[in-house]
């Protein structure tokens, strides 16, 4: 088994269909501007997606392409935008929701397939996520098949499909469960009878997500004995590192979302492990990681492999969550800081559950209810306790990440990285051991101003001065506060004394 590297990454792409999925999605939209700036004459894009809120697909497409993330593209190589091909269809139908004419196309004109969809909720009931995890990707599999210019198939899961394992190496584990049985089970029960046996069938996983993404790496895996196949796992992704641009974001999941709330001095306490590592690879070099291994698939002088190459792309870069969220609160303290901030911003981290819960109850449900009945009788809208249940809501799915510390082997990255020709490493490595984690966190607050909460840019003067006053009028409460509770002890103390 060789790689041909006489084809360099660009004119490898030269001429190829794609099919991707999750088109929508974070990585999705990511990896149509990636290959389109840096793979110019690759022949069309097809991406699968349905109309959404009144809007059509093409009006979704539309909508997608005036992102600021395309903005480069749109200047330099706008024709290059009419390769993107909307489909119809639906991950969480049975055949993707395809209609007859479009899957015959599909068959004779693409010849890579990236599986990127997915729902990322933890929350769905189980046979939400089977149909849209699992039985999406048995289907993309079935449709691979029928295609004989296929190249190859890479499917886009998670690095914590695995969580029983300390150590997780670049190999497809073997199953939990039998995923043709868990589909089945899927299609012919009805969904109140399915959540009653979720604990069971879960086993040892927090989460349908996991679950069935986990199911889905054993799809891949079976098919992977008539299919050119691949599994890319990423772990937290994060704003990007330098593509397009620094700080590229435009979804708040996982921690992001915490970060927010903390930043903006909402966030009082989170369930978390201190000591645990965070995870989180910029999104760029997740793209850059896919394109190569798709390079690497295709380019593989050889009769089908048997198993699926896996590439376990995650962080490089050991940093708490502590240590993250210090230096993420020190930018925001003293150089970008977000509006309407409310407090200062300090979030104690605990993986007690029971100090969680009553220190929520203290700082968060209380001082929530106080605040609400002061906004009503003011004539304004009561807003916090249903922001802070959200947030409570978002903590618990994601305690489980971040309580614990996982281990990755990174050998095929490694390799992989090496073979990328000389011309080709500035714009495909995926390399990420060595970038300024500081300057990384710092882009990524001002995207999150920028692309998530729409806030400007050029009124740092004007928050920090206001931030400032904030937390001077934070000192005065606290002082007010330990006054009187020194005041109410030692009155205590004189009363008992007496």
């Amino acid at each position: 088994m060789t790689i041909d590297s006489s084809k360099t990454i660009p004119a490898f792409y030269a001429g190829q269909s794609i099919f991707l999925t999750g088109a929508t999605g974070f990585l999705g939209k990511m990896f149509v501007e990636k290959i389109l700036r840096s793979c110019p004459d690759v022949r069309e894009i097809f991406v699968l997606m349905r109309s959404k809120k009144e809007l059509s697909i093409n009006e979704r497409l539309e909508k997608i392409l005036n992102l600021p993330l395309y903005d480069e593209l749109r200047k330099e190589q706008v024709s290059n935008l009419e390769k993107i091909i909307p489909i119809s269809g639906d991950v969480s139908e049975k055949g993707l929701g395809l209609s007859v004419a479009d899957r015959q196309m599909l068959i004779q004109r693409v010849t890579i397939i990236i599986h990127a969809a997915a729902s990322v909720r933890f929350n769905n009931s189980i046979q939400y996520a089977i149909f849209v995890n699992a039985r999406s990707t048995r289907d993309i599999c079935i449709l691979a098949q029928s295609m004989k210019n296929l190249k190859a198939l890479v499917y886009v899961g998670t690095a914590f499909a695995h969580v029983n394992k300390t150590l997780i190496e670049e190999k497809v584990y073997p199953p939990i469960s039998d995923w043709r049985k868990v589909i089945e089970m899927a299609e012919t029960l009805d969904e109140h009878t399915l959540n009653i046996f979720t604990a069971k069938c879960l086993h040892y996983f927090p989460n349908t997500y996991i679950f069935s993404k986990n199911l889905s790496e054993n799809i891949v895996q079976d098919y992977s004995s008539f299919l050119p196949c691949a599994i890319v796992r990423p772990s937290i992704v994060g704003p990007s590192l330098k593509e397009p641009f620094p700080g590229w974001i435009d979804n708040v999941y996982g921690p992001v979302g915490l970060y927010i709330g903390g930043g903006k001095g909402v966030l009082r306490v989170a369930y978390m492990n201190k000591t645990a590592y965070e995870d989180m690879v910029p999104v760029d070099i997740v793209i850059k990681a896919i394109i190569v291994v798709i390079w690497k698939i295709g380019s593989t002088t050889s009769t089908t492999s048997s198993t699926s190459f896996v590439l376990n792309c995650t962080s490089l870069q050991h940093m708490t969550f502590e240590e993250d969220i210090n230096m993420l609160f020190d930018i925001i303290k003293d150089e970008i800081p977000f509006e309407g901030t409310i407090w200062t911003p300090h979030t104690i981290l605990t993986d007690n559950f029971i100090l969680f819960y009553i220190l929520t109850i203290l700082l968060h449900i209380l001082p929530a209810i106080l605040i609400d009945l002061i906004l009503k009788f003011s004539g304004r809208r009561p807003v916090l306790l249903q922001l802070l249940r959200k947030i409570y809501v978002a903590n618990r799915a994601v305690g489980y990440f971040s309580t614990f510390n996982w281990y990755y082997s990174t050998a095929n990255g490694s390799s992989l990285i090496s073979l990328i020709p000389p011309e080709n490493q500035d714009t495909f490595s995926f390399e990420s051991s060595d970038f300024n984690r500081r300057n990384y966190a710092k882009d990524g607050v001002i995207g999150v101003k920028k692309f998530v909460l729409h806030e400007d840019t050029n009124q740092l003067d004007a928050l920090l001065a206001h931030n400032k006053r904030v937390y001077l009028l934070v000192k005065v409460i606290k002082t007010i506060i330990y006054i009187g509770v020194l005041w109410i002890i030692c009155r205590w103390i004189y009363f008992y004394t007496l």
